[in-house]
């Protein structure tokens, strides 16, 4: 059985947190085992020491659809303790917000990609933290795509944005408390940093291994399935190619009204294990070709070990490049606060990779240009690891 991070602090409080005041950066997603929320549980096992809540993009209920929609602060309706959003008139918390609080306990469920912002948010948070004397306490929780499989390019410099600070891959294989390990010491952050394990978690883990009820950490991330599939699928939200938003299944349907579905199978030249391409038409009711009837695909994992995200979807990408030069488009700026660079190139981490693909590259030739850096990235990842 997986012991939660938040679990752990519960049945054995640590002399530290004593007469502390304590702040939350959590969202609807933040329970334990139980569903119940972090902020009862913490309020009850620690009473009178919480004295505010933060939460990062898409808001405390996970209510926002879309990047760049931001949450404005707001007092909580249960506990009346205030809410600053740190996906609003900030992304990093101020001076202000952290006069509250001596500890700022992080419980945020992360989906093990690059892209995803909860990541940069907990590093802004420890960079005020060092810079304003505060601890930090990550109570750690499961990457849900496991923590073994590494894969992609890693982030070049002239593509760091909110969606990529810095050089990871797009799928990185760590918990949520051992990036905030890698982060503090690897980038010199230097925050005063604890981390609450996960008893019973292991490395070969995704999500259903856990026996953990999933809570969705963002309303397009409904499912672990969803959570298998995104480190490839979120580079859609750089194209014009409706990545499923609108739909029950976003990230596993994909598409647009100029697909044709032979077409795009007879141009996909690399294999993809452990997936299957369903084709099928779906009419988005929001986003991308709202109401319009789309060609395209459920991407189906036959076999999550060797299902490999990212070639997949670049793969996928290609072929739209190739088959649909003048139906294909990138999206225009801005995306995540970037105002002039391509959003397609900040989702890849490599403003060449674009280029690349559209010129016909060889993507398992690509994967072996990457190699040596992911195989540092994935011997320096191990002095991080909580769990082996």
């Amino acid at each position: 059985m997986v012991t939660l991070g938040i679990e752990n602090l519960l049945a054995s409080p640590p002399a530290y947190l004593a007469g502390k005041r304590l702040a939350l950066l959590c969202n609807q997603a933040s329970t334990d085992r139980h569903l119940r929320h972090s902020r009862d549980l913490i309020m009850s096992a620690f009473p009178g020491q919480l004295t505010c809540l933060f939460t990062p993009q898409h808001g405390f209920f996970a209510e926002k659809q879309d990047n760049m929609i931001e949450s404005e602060h707001m007092t909580d309706p249960v506990s009346g303790l205030p809410v600053f959003s740190l996906y609003g008139e900030v992304r990093r918390p101020t001076a202000a917000m952290y006069e509250h609080f001596d500890v700022l306990l992080v419980d945020i469920v992360d989906v093990g990609t690059r892209v995803y912002t909860f990541l940069y948010t907990l590093a802004y948070c420890l960079e005020e933290a060092a810079r304003h004397g505060k601890k930090v306490v990550v109570l750690d929780r499961p990457n849900p795509v496991g923590g073994e499989a590494v894969e992609g390019n890693l982030l070049q410099d002239d593509c760091r944005s909110f969606v990529g600070l810095y050089s990871l891959p797009m799928r990185h294989g760590l918990t949520f408390g051992e990036l905030a390990r890698l982060l503090n010491v690897e980038y010199g952050i230097g925050a005063d940093l604890e981390v609450v394990a996960m008893p019973g978690w292991q490395r070969r883990m995704l999500f259903p291994d856990t026996g953990l009820p999933w809570v969705f950490p963002s309303p397009n991330m409904p499912n672990p399935t969803t959570a298998l599939v995104y480190p490839g699928q979120v580079i859609f939200e750089g194209t014009n190619i409706s990545e499923g938003r609108g739909t029950s299944l976003p990230f596993e349907l994909f598409g647009a009204p100029f697909l044709d579905w032979q077409t795009v199978l007879d141009s996909i030249q690399v294999p993809l294990p452990g997936c299957f391409l369903r084709p099928l038409a779906f009419e988005p009711t929001a986003n991308k070709w709202a109401g319009q009837p789309c060609k395209g695909f459920q991407l189906h994992v036959t076999n999550p070990q060797a299902f490999l995200p990212y070639r997949t979807s670049l793969a996928l990408l290609q072929a739209f490049m190739r088959c649909y030069p003048e139906q294909f488009a990138l999206q225009s700026p801005p995306y995540e606060y970037e105002f002039e660079r391509t959003p397609l190139d900040l989702i890849l981490g490599d403003s060449k990779l674009r280029q690349q693909l559209a010129a016909g590259a060889d993507i398992c030739a690509l994967e072996r240009g990457w190699q040596p850096g992911i195989d540092g990235f994935s011997e320096m990842r191990q002095k991080y690891f909580l769990y082996q």
